[in-house]
């Protein structure tokens, strides 16, 4: 019986920063996936060498359509900016090549392009796209449903140098109709890298549901696992608690 090669999912990857080193070195490890292209900042990819053998290209909006047309990739996974998907996300979607953005910064214009873009690809947008704390805010809405009438706060941990409240603990205030100005704690304090925890307080009991990020590799294992869930989907724009929620309804069938 003659064996047929798997065929490999072929990857660009916009960004190049702490998180994108870590996302990269995953997916080139991967027997899974090829990775053909990483683009970056014009400047900084002009001083870049090429990483583990992969191009490193500068980012220009007027060359992205060309580089589009011309890689033959299967999927984008967005490292980046918020606004770089206005130089992808309408020729993606021509080209029916799909979308995995972990950005966290979207504003509703830029997220509806994605949306947009959806009608005609696959498009994954998780503002964290590591497993493990979608798998918290998965058991947090279904524990929300479960007692509607308990106290819930969340509690979002990061290293001093991030200013902003965390678009995870965002998420997760408007999956649980949280008020993210009074329910949302953010603590910045030395160089932690992510943590976060949903409080459910009942009468007589606490339940603590927390995920922390202990290496950004993880988010690289997050995109490996949207990868290889949506290579099998139709068009749509999906999200990374719905794939783990079919994953899970598969685990306990």
């Amino acid at each position: 019986m003659t064996m047929h090669p798997v065929k490999k999912i072929k990857v660009g990857l916009l960004g190049l920063g702490k998180t994108g080193i870590e996302v990269a070195g995953q997916l080139i490890a991967d027997p899974s996936v090829e990775l053909l292209w990483i683009v970056r900042s014009q400047e900084a990819a002009q001083k870049q060498e090429p990483f583990n053998g992969v191009p490193v290209l500068a980012y220009s909006t007027a060359r992205f359509e060309g580089l589009l047309r011309q890689s033959k990739v299967d999927f984008i996974v967005d490292f980046s900016v918020a606004d770089a998907c206005r130089a992808y996300a309408g020729i993606a979607a021509e080209l029916g090549i799909g979308i995995v953005s972990a950005i966290s910064s979207y504003d509703d214009a830029q997220l509806e392009l994605l949306r947009h873009a959806g009608r005609d690809t696959k498009v994954l947008h998780s503002p964290n796209i590591t497993l493990g704390v979608n798998f918290i805010m998965m058991a947090g809405k279904v524990l929300r449903k479960l007692a509607p009438h308990a106290g819930v706060e969340v509690i979002e941990e990061h290293f001093e140098g991030k200013h902003e409240v965390s678009g995870t603990a965002m998420k997760m205030a408007q999956m649980l109709d949280l008020d993210p100005v009074k329910q949302i704690n953010s603590i910045r304090v030395g160089g932690i890298l992510g943590r976060h925890e949903l409080i459910f307080g009942f009468p007589y009991q606490t339940v603590r549901l927390s995920h922390e990020t202990i290496s950004r590799a993880a988010f690289g294992q997050g995109v490996l696992f949207a990868l290889q869930a949506l290579a099998s989907k139709p068009s749509g724009f999906y999200t990374m608690d719905q794939l783990l929620l079919e994953s899970f309804r598969e685990a306990l069938a």
